[in-house]
């Protein structure tokens, strides 16, 4: 566990770290992940980390290698433990002499040394953490001012496509009617033209008829002498 934290030392946010060493918050994440994969220790609120100016300059170390991200990595993460081997050790000596004499003066200032450098962090961490928290009611609020905008947008887009459709369905109800009539009109003109047709049909018919017979009496009452014999003679 890290004991290195300095009294009075600033913690940083990851978007701090990020406008720090000139990159994205995502990059800081993934570079922190590099890091804990290879072995390094940071200070965690939770699963939150809290970065210290160390933390810093291991993110930049990161960024700025010629090595792989990985190799990079492990020569942060050797330096730390090389720089914490010495805070350990004063730790426990610290914790054993709290233990086994506490009327030794230097002792007991080295341990409230210590107890004031992690209330320092602690108190460090609490005024991050109030930022973090109003940072993010900051971006619910703007959150739900863009759910209003949307949904008004949305409704309004609704209620506009539908009068535009009312208009449609209207639009093309009319046109249909106005077929309809129109070949009604039609059906009934050709209805009539064909009543006409079968009068015209029906007199001609009628005129023929009368004709006929009037030629046939015209041929029996104009036979010849000869063809009078000659039906004698078949009768």
């Amino acid at each position: 566990m890290r004991h290195d934290i300095q009294q009075n030392e600033r913690a940083f946010s990851t978007k701090e770290v990020a406008e720090e060493v000139g990159i994205a918050t995502t990059t800081v994440r993934r570079y922190g992940q590099i890091l804990e994969r290879n072995g390094y220790e940071f200070f965690k609120d939770g699963d939150r980390r809290i970065f210290v100016k160390s933390d810093v300059e291991s993110i930049r170390a990161i960024k700025e290698t010629s090595l792989t991200q990985d190799e990079a990595a492990q020569e942060v993460v050797a330096k730390q433990k090389e720089m914490l081997s010495g805070y350990n050790e004063r730790t426990i000596a610290t914790a054993g002499t709290y233990n086994q004499n506490l009327s030794d003066p230097k002792q007991t200032q080295e341990l409230l040394q210590l107890l004031a450098t992690e209330l320092a962090a602690s108190r460090e961490m609490n005024v991050q953490l109030k930022q973090d928290m109003d940072d993010l009611k900051t971006t619910v609020s703007r959150l739900q001012q863009d759910h209003h905008v949307i949904s008004s947008g949305v409704g309004n887009f609704s209620q506009k496509t539908h009068t535009k459709m009312d208009k449609m369905i209207e639009e093309q109800k009319t046109q249909y009617e106005t077929l309809l009539e129109q070949e009604r009109e039609k059906s009934e003109a050709l209805q009539q033209e064909l009543r006409q047709i079968r009068e015209d049909q029906q007199k001609e018919w009628e005129a023929q008829n009368a004709f006929n017979q009037q030629l046939e009496v015209t041929v029996k009452n104009s036979k010849s002498p000869l063809e009078r014999l000659l039906n004698l003679f078949r009768k």
